[in-house]
């Protein structure tokens, strides 16, 4: 069994309370690690590292900065096939899905993406000129969620970084082991890191995440999550009006017009309502099949699910492992029980006790739902797992009305053969990112969520700006 130690400038440290936390192998249900409970002393002492680091890093040319996060980048290559079996362990990732190579390119893009900002000049002509100064905004808390959990942190951590900013990161207490990993990389690189510029402490949210929202030295949160968690930690940060950046919950709507290609959104939905599990932010919520193709939908997306290999994610073979907890199970499995409570049928699933070896874990099959209305609670709520709720509309049905009904807005895909109708369709549904015949592919362009799927964008040259202060500087030459 392995024991983790967290990220205090500089030095890898445990708890000063003593206390840890069980980590599990969701393929088996089995402990395999620990990993430190951090409270308001090691908040406070990251804080204070991040703080005292500020005044030097903040200070570096940015190619400096840059170069950092290549070293980094080539250090956690380094290490590579340990994370990627550490991802397998700790979140039952599939061995062929994991993104730790992912995280690797995440820290080169930056530093890529960092030397082409726009200078922003202003010519007031005789009178002078004026121009946009970008400044850091301090210690940055950067509070992550378990899914594809080392991602999500570079994601935060490589523009805060290259912007000048110094770091706080809490990782998920679940699935933080690789977070961990990453800490250790980042104490070897003392001369290219210095002590206190990235800090890495665990802990429970409602401790320490509410202890790091609230915290006067914090200057912006940075937040992946559930939109419950989201308004917690925006109501702490309001407080002293912290900059704000949140990627929260989802129900995101498939809209598979009459004229669709029927064969790829079938193999496309399927590919990635089980992508991770279906635990991705971004996965289809909401299927929204016409009545003319919908038949034939449910009959394609079912041939194709049934082939997906579910098992163990060491397995060379294996497409979707287990999701992330038993916790989490229970509660997917308790969305697939209320939707036949309320007339949904089954088409495709089964509930636990599984047959074996997927009776030990916490594996849950590909799930289809069809003859989901609205008034049903999987229609409204997201369910985070590989469950897919059909819903045929018709032709008198406004199926944009339909799509937009819905508190969140994170992102949608539309499937025509007609293009115009389909980016005419796209830029009428409220989301963050919107695709057209195709879902989850994901390129340089920020991301993130409108009304309650979130604040900000990451991702970009947009997503560099989320992590400063932009301060507009005139000169007056008369």
């Amino acid at each position: 069994m392995s024991d983790y130690k967290m990220l205090i400038d500089g030095e890898l440290v445990e708890a000063e309370s003593g206390k840890t936390f069980p980590v599990m192998n969701p393929a088996t249900g089995e402990e395999f690690a620990r990993i430190p409970v951090g409270d308001q002393k090691e908040v406070n002492r990251a804080v204070a590292a991040a703080r005292k680091a500020f005044a030097n890093w903040s200070q570096l040319p940015l190619e400096r900065r840059a170069e950092a996060l290549r070293k980094l980048a080539a250090a956690v290559r380094g290490r590579a096939e340990d994370l990627i079996k550490l991802d397998c362990l700790n979140h039952g990732t599939p061995i062929n899905s994991s993104r730790v190579r992912g995280t690797i390119l995440a820290l080169e893009r930056a530093a890529t993406q960092s030397q082409s900002l726009s200078a922003e000049i202003l010519d007031l002509g005789n009178r002078g000129f004026a121009y946009i100064h970008r400044q850091p905004i301090g210690v940055c808390a950067l509070i992550t969620p378990w899914n594809v959990p080392l991602n999500q942190v570079v994601n935060k951590m490589a523009p805060a970084l290259i912007m000048g900013n110094t770091c706080v990161i809490k990782p998920p207490s679940i699935d933080s082991a690789t977070t961990l990993v990453l800490g250790e990389i980042i104490a070897g690189l003392r001369d290219v890191i210095p002590p206190g510029v990235v800090n890495i402490i665990t802990g429970p949210g409602e401790v320490t995440g509410h202890a790091l929202a609230s915290h006067p030295d914090v200057g912006m949160i940075s937040f992946t999550g559930s939109s419950e968690a989201g308004k917690s930690i925006m109501s702490a940060a309001s407080r002293t009006v912290k900059r704000l950046t949140l990627e929260l919950g989802g129900k995101n709507p498939f809209i598979v017009m009459e004229d669709a290609n029927i064969d790829s959104a079938a193999k496309v939905g399927v590919s990635a309502q089980t992508d991770i599990t279906g635990q991705v932010c971004i996965s289809p919520g909401r299927y929204y099949v016409h009545e003319k193709v919908h038949d034939e939908f449910v009959e394609k997306y079912i041939a194709a699910a049934k082939k997906v290999t579910v098992g163990d994610p060491f397995d060379q073979n294996t497409q979707m492992g287990p999701v992330v907890s038993e916790y989490h199970r229970n509660s997917i499995e308790a969305h697939i029980r209320s939707a036949i409570d309320e007339g949904a049928k089954l088409a495709l699933g089964k509930l636990s006790p599984l047959p074996k070896p997927l009776d030990k874990g916490y594996y849950v099959l590909p799930t289809v739902l069809t003859g989901v209305t609205p008034k049903m609670k999987v229609y409204r709520e997201e369910i985070f797992g590989p469950v897919a709720c059909i819903i045929k509309y018709f032709d008198k049905d406004d199926v944009i009305a339909m799509a937009n009904d819905n508190t969140y807005g994170l992102s949608g895909s539309v499937w025509t053969r007609d293009i115009v109708k389909g980016i005419k369709t796209a830029h009428a549904i409220q989301a963050g990112v919107v695709w057209v015949n195709q879902h989850m592919g994901m390129s340089g362009l920020p991301q993130g969520g409108v009304k309650e799927s979130g604040i900000g964008k990451e991702g970009g040259s947009r997503g560099l700006d989320e992590y400063c202060e932009m301060n507009s500087i005139y000169i007056n030459m008369d």
